[in-house]
């Protein structure tokens, strides 16, 4: 197998006194999809602050595959409502991005023909998937979401999951999400991560659900979490296997309870 896009080891963060992170092992390999759950202030954006390089660990080492291309989806970016700014400009800053590349990323982040809209006429579902579309520019290796779907409803977070999955299909990049939307995004991944300062446990979704340290985090009710949206994955994530039978395939339905 191929190297990790990152691998952490013995990751600590402190804030003060305070320990956020306390000795993390975690890694993530190419085309992977990998969700971090736990609960409020249990590190889940500090570690992907730190895999991004904006906080530095007090202890451990985190390795990124060299030339290492990193795509960001913030949870919140606020505009100010005055300011008049199209959808392609918004995709321009801080550097001019050719009209083609801009068009061809809001294609796949599934808002094609956004690009002459005022980003404050944008629904909430259509902002978010505009903020997506600009991390594609950069062609990323790895995807990073830190609760994109926040304020979205449900039915609208589980569409943008599946355009995520559907991103991963095409570029055969990694994905790598924080979110609060567990009946949702659990089952769009291929392994979860549950923190809680510490790694409590980790697998596959149903491993996970099935886990004393997830339900006594989350509750018996979270045995339900896999429900609302099912991911089958029978492929393999190397872009370079030209295989047609491992080629990359998304096979996703939804499911009613």
């Amino acid at each position: 197998m191929s190297a990790p896009l990152v691998a952490i080891e013995g990751l600590s963060v402190r804030y003060g006194d305070n320990t956020v992170l306390d000795k993390i092992d975690f890694s993530i390999a190419r085309g992977e999809i990998v969700t971090i759950v736990g609960p409020n202030g249990s590190g889940k954006s500090t570690l992907l602050r730190a895999i991004i390089g904006g906080i530095a660990p007090v202890a451990g080492r985190i390795t990124r595959a060299p030339g290492l291309r990193l795509g960001y989806v913030p949870q919140r970016l606020v505009l100010d409502a005055t300011l008049p700014m199209t959808v392609a400009r918004f995709m321009s800053l801080p550097r001019r991005a050719p009209r083609a590349r801009v068009r061809q990323a809001l294609d796949r982040a599934g808002v094609p023909g956004l690009d002459g809209r005022q980003m404050t006429d944008l629904s909430g579902g259509q902002f978010q998937r505009v903020l997506l579309a600009r991390a594609l520019l950069a062609a990323p290796d790895l995807l990073i979401l830190d609760e994109a779907t926040a304020g979205l409803d449900q039915p609208g977070a589980a569409a943008f999951y599946r355009q995520i999955e559907a991103v991963r299909a095409e570029t055969g990049c990694a994905v790598l999400m924080v979110s609060h939307d567990l009946h949702v995004v659990m089952s769009a991944s291929d392994r979860v991560v549950c923190l809680n300062g510490h790694v409590c446990c980790e697998g596959t979704p149903q491993v996970v659900a099935a886990a004393p340290d997830y339900r006594a985090l989350f509750g018996e009710g979270t045995h339900g979490a896999l429900a609302l949206y099912r991911h089958q994955h029978d492929h393999r994530h190397d872009p370079a296997d030209t295989n047609a039978a491992d080629a990359p395939q998304a096979d996703a339905r939804e499911e009613v309870q």
